[in-house]
Formats: C-alpha cells, structure tokens, sequence
C-alpha cells in the first residue's frame, strides 16, 4: 500500500508540472491541491489497513468497507473545501491532479516489488 501512495503522490509531482506548463502558477496549484485530496486520505486508508493486519482477529473486511467508505467520503470532502476555499482555483488543473492521482495505479505495473 505504500508504494501506491508513493506512486499517487509521484503522479502528483507530475500533474502539477504539467499543469504549471499549460496554465501557470494556478494551475499547478489547483493540481497539487487535487492529487493531495486524493494522496493524504489515500495515505491514512494504508496506515489504517496496516494497523488492522497487524492488530489480527476476524474484522479486516468490515475495516476495509469502513475505511474505503471513509476514504471516498474525505476525498469528496477535500474537494469540495478546495472549491469553496481556494479562489483562483484553476478547475482543468484540479481536475487534472485528481484524475492523475486516481490512476496512479494503472502505472503499477511499471514499479518492480
């Protein structure tokens, strides 16, 4: 699960250079601001799925639907504090860090465990 988060936070990096590339410093902001409303509760799902390993017993699936559900509704809650608080919020660039930081694990496969 780290090297998801890692992998969703590098693609990250790279949603906020392109979009600093085609719509300037708001852009890259609005995209940093999308992939890490996407990367921190992403980051916190690990670390909550890890101590629920480590801890045993007969809960992990009910952690697992607790914790994605909480997951989504974060990441929609991110979202939406970003639109409401940040005011030169570049819409594409956001959209592009989301989109990025969602699919990050389409390019799983490329990284060797």
């Amino acid at each position: 699960m780290l090297k998801m988060v890692l992998l969703q936070l590098g693609a990250t990096i790279v949603a906020t250079a392109i979009a600093a590339v085609f719509f300037g410093p708001a852009g890259a902001i609005s995209a940093a601001l999308g992939g890490l409303s996407c990367v921190l509760p992403s980051a916190l799902f690990a670390l909550r799925l890890h101590l629920v390993a480590k801890r045993g017993g007969s809960g992990h699936v009910a952690a697992f639907f607790v914790g994605e559900f909480l997951k989504v509704a974060s990441i929609v809650g991110l979202l939406a504090l970003v639109g409401l608080q940040y005011e030169d919020v570049h819409w594409g660039g956001l959209f592009i860090g989301l989109i990025l930081a969602l699919k990050a694990n389409l390019f799983a496969f490329l990284v060797k465990t």
